[in-house]
């Protein structure tokens, strides 16, 4: 049995959990999912970034303690994923002890490989994405990503990491693993970064400007930059540096993450990876944005669509299954109420609701005991789970739906529910090799939709092996 590791980013938790978190923990899940039905061993990670200059503001707007803060919005972010049916296997919290010791590791690795060096710098820092930025990276003056955040002019003593020195090691790597970044378009954007020129990035602030850090080690005066710290989550999820019979054996991970960090996950962790004498990460892929009509939700706009509340409204599956097969898992894409009622409407209610209820109506009336399923009739299709280990997760679940539509192809052209009226004992067997062959489809329907609407899936499968009607599964709103 092979491991797999997969990881998503960790969120920082300066505002509640929203669609685009929702959007990549329901993708690594339905990936998690997907391969432990194959009979992997998958162990995935997600949890909650914990540390910054963000975090830092936010706790003092609210007059809390930092830890206090943390643990209120880490508690959330759980439930989030709780809520949403994530079926995670590592909770990673940066202010947990083992985090903080790992951090410090890696840290001291980096300095006795010589890429840590202390300097004064003046730069230009968004504070939104806790990053530097160069003049090319603003428009007009500000961040693209933070247009109403001023840009922050710092000059100061920190500890920086010679990022510049791994410009060609990284761009090695790009070239003999093509598919290292996925899509191809993002591996175009990231190569093209790094092949510009690679600029030492700072690791550091004083204590008496940012106290909530990870202490340098060695330095009290500093705590590590919140990026520094929150990348190496990756590997302290999975034991390192004290266990390393478990990190031999999930790493190296595949991990998924917003388009807003590639260049921290492609490659300045990928730096600190060489730095530190570790492995490379397997594969990253990079999902777009949400927007709706045409504009990034915000609270100011009114405009948000809180996945939570749509859950509410909807139903975990429902909205599990809008992101997985509605949404661009590529590029950025356009998601409005309305489109989210439509889908839920004509490709639930109508369609695959509507086709487990007719079936199994007929099924519980004609059939004398539940239909006999095969291993056949509950295998993965290969096809299905090849789109889902490509991050097509729109193809997958089209695959799914096609079979939803083939069931109501053949309904109509065999009628079923209209020889069994019929006074010929041949034709009413003809009806019942018809409402068989119908449940046997649902059983399959059923098994590949385990990683997309787990609970849809269960719900189906105990209807088929009961072999009575169930309850609407997706009732007309």
């Amino acid at each position: 049995m092979s491991a797999r590791y997969r990881t998503t980013t960790l969120p920082d938790v300066n505002a509640d959990p929203h669609l685009g978190h929702a959007l990549e923990f329901i993708e690594a899940d339905c990936l998690a999912r997907t391969l432990r039905l194959q009979g992997q061993e998958v162990l995935l990670n997600i949890g909650t970034d914990e540390h910054g200059a963000k975090v830092a503001q936010k706790a003092a707007e609210e007059g809390k303690d930092p830890q206090a803060y943390v643990d209120e919005y880490a508690a959330r972010f759980k439930t989030f994923a709780d809520r949403l049916d994530i079926s995670y296997d590592s909770f990673t919290r940066t202010t947990d002890p083992a985090h903080r010791t790992a951090a410090q590791a890696f840290w001291t690795r980096c300095a006795d490989a010589g890429d840590i060096y202390k300097a004064a710098y003046a730069v230009k820092y968004c504070i939104g994405c806790e990053l530097e930025k160069t003049d090319s990276e603003l428009s007009e003056g500000r961040c693209p990503l933070h247009p109403n955040m001023d840009i922050e002019l710092r000059e100061e003593e920190n500890y920086y990491f010679r990022f510049s020195k791994y410009q060609g090691a990284l761009l090695a790597h790009y070239a003999a693993q093509k598919d290292f970044v996925v899509p191809e378009e993002r591996m175009h954007e990231l190569t093209s970064f790094v092949a510009a020129g690679l600029k030492d990035f700072s690791i550091s602030r004083r204590r008496e400007k940012l106290a909530w850090g990870v202490p340098v080690p060695g330095d009290e005066e500093h705590v590590m930059y919140v990026w520094f710290d929150a990348l190496v989550n990756y590997v302290s999820a999975i034991g390192w540096p004290e266990d390393d019979e478990k990190f031999k054996k999930w790493w190296p991970v595949t991990q998924l993450a917003g388009k807003d960090n590639l260049r921290q996950q492609a490659a300045m962790w990928q730096a600190m990876l060489l730095s530190a004498g570790l492995p490379l990460s397997r594969t990253i892929f990079i999902h777009g944005f949400i927007t709706t009509e045409g504009k990034k939700m915000s609270k100011s706009l009114g405009n948000v669509i809180d996945p939570l509340e749509l859950a509410g409204v909807y139903g975990v599956d429902a909205v599990r299954y809008i992101l997985l097969r509605h949404v661009s898992h590529n590029e950025d894409s356009d998601l409005t109420q309305s489109a989210i009622h439509e889908h839920y409407t004509a490709h639930l209610t109508n369609g695959l609701g509507n086709l487990v209820a007719r079936v199994l109506t007929l099924a519980e009336a004609h059939l004398p005991q539940p239909a006999a399923l095969t291993d056949a009739d509950t295998k993965l299709s290969q096809a299905f789970s090849d789109s889902v280990e490509a991050f097509h997760f729109n193809e997958a679940l089209d695959f799914v739906f096609a079979k939803v539509t083939a069931a109501d192809v053949f309904m109509t052209e065999h009628m079923p529910y209209r020889k069994i009226k019929s006074a010929d004992g041949a034709e009413q067997d003809s009806a019942r090799k018809d409402i068989e062959h119908l449940v046997r489809e649902l059983a399959s329907i059923a098994a590949h939709l385990v990683p997309a609407m787990p609970r849809t899936a269960a719900f189906i499968s105990e209807a088929v092996r009961a072999n009575k009607k169930p309850e609407n599964l997706f009732p007309r709103l």
